[in-house]
């Protein structure tokens, strides 16, 4: 099949729409069930390079929650611990497979961002991911397999309407990519860059030591700019994103995004909001708008008389400002990229504040020398990869 027609484009009014393969070749994918978009399929294509090459580069399984063609969260599958298990609302206690445990850590960088996404997998589609994701909402999923009981599975969902794409995990796309703009036609390389431990190498902090578990975390977040609309921010902690700043015109704006997000999937872990006491059978929205409105400044909007009732079973105490910027603190070994230079020193005092220990960052600003400098004095440890990854 060369082609594929599609109900709409980017808005209702924009028609025809279809993709399909200028060469006249086959298209690498599938549609298993459902009937995706173009904004659909723009997400299943960034994604899948995204996790692809995260596998490729970390030899780990690898998923990714896409919105709006940029990651809310990209990670790796490592166990969960009982802590993620909570905040992740993962039911049952036995263990799940690598690439559940990939997903369900990338939906859990931000899970606010991640309602209605598209998920993405290295891995064939097992029915660990197909069970968490039943309950979830979601758009689709794009992965090079499926397990025959995953796919019975994720057909239930959305009324048998959810989508599930399969791709081709040998297809290489073309070297030349084009994009029309206003009748207009760009072309330009396939980015292939190859992001991996290298690009490490050039540490110009006095603090030299990156140790492996935090180049894991700087090739995540890399890989994950590398498909986040720009200019993007990426902070990581133990294989996961944890913070994605994307399309923000500054870069201190970026920064200060994804440490607001990598803030709150660490306030997520604080004592008072793992003990909220939810009503038995909410549904997993209603408690993650919940959480949200809680660690924030408008707590009151869910505490107040009238509201809590209608999703706590008693009145829970608020957490502080004071409690909050404590147990942020204590926050420490985050891993933090970025698809460009930072240009003064104030990104790093930012990200010291969400407990960045590592940065990778391609350097070339005419003040290096103050992002050195400000660096040294936290002692974290930073790599000049000499590479931007713009992605738009």
């Amino acid at each position: 099949m060369n082609e594929l027609e599609l109900k709409y484009g980017c808005n209702p009014n924009q028609k025809p729409s279809r993709i399909f393969m200028r060469d006249g070749s086959d298209l690498p994918l599938q549609v298993l069930n459902g009937k995706p978009g173009y904004i659909n399929f723009m997400d299943a294509l960034n994604s899948w390079q995204l996790v692809r090459e995260l596998k490729e580069a970390t030899g780990l399984p690898a998923a990714a929650s896409f919105k709006h063609v940029s990651p809310a969260g990209a990670a790796v599958g490592v166990p969960l611990s009982d802590i993620d298990r909570q905040m992740y609302f993962v039911e049952g206690e036995g263990e799940l497979s690598p690439i559940a445990c990939a997903y369900i850590r990338a939906r859990g960088a931000d899970r606010l961002c991640s309602y209605g996404d598209w998920a993405a997998l290295s891995d064939v589609c097992d029915a660990d991911v197909a069970n968490y994701l039943k309950l979830e909402v979601s758009d689709g999923i794009i992965a090079p397999g499926y397990t025959d009981e995953a796919l019975e599975i994720l057909k239930t969902k959305k009324k048998g309407n959810y989508n599930v794409v399969q791709i081709d995990p040998d297809y290489v796309c073309a070297e030349q990519e084009y994009k029309d703009v206003f009748g207009i036609t760009f072309e330009q390389g396939h980015n292939f860059f190859h992001i991996g431990e290298e690009l490490l190498a050039n540490v110009v902090t006095q603090n030299k030591d990156i140790p492996e578990a935090a180049k894991i975390d700087l090739i995540v977040a890399l890989i994950t700019l590398k498909y986040t609309q720009s200019n993007s921010v990426c902070y990581v902690k133990d294989g996961q994103a944890i913070g994605v700043g994307a399309g923000q015109q500054s870069r201190i704006h970026c920064t200060r995004l994804a440490g607001s997000k990598a803030d709150t999937w660490y306030l997520r872990q604080h004592p008072k909001v793992l003990g909220l006491p939810f009503i038995e059978g909410i549904g997993r929205p209603t408690r993650d708008n919940a959480i949200d409105v809680y660690i924030s400044e408008e707590c009151d909007d869910v505490l107040r008389d009238g509201e809590w009732q209608k999703v706590f079973t008693e009145q829970p105490e608020p957490l502080t400002p004071a409690e909050k910027k404590a147990w942020v603190a204590t926050q420490s070994g985050v891993s933090i990229g970025s698809d460009a230079f930072f240009p003064f020193g104030d990104n790093v005092e930012r990200a010291r504040k969400s407990g960045v220990a590592y940065i990778a960052e391609p350097g070339g600003s005419i003040r290096d020398d103050n992002v050195i400098e400000t660096a040294d004095k936290y002692g974290i440890a930073m790599a000049f990869t000499g590479m931007r990854l713009f992605h738009h």
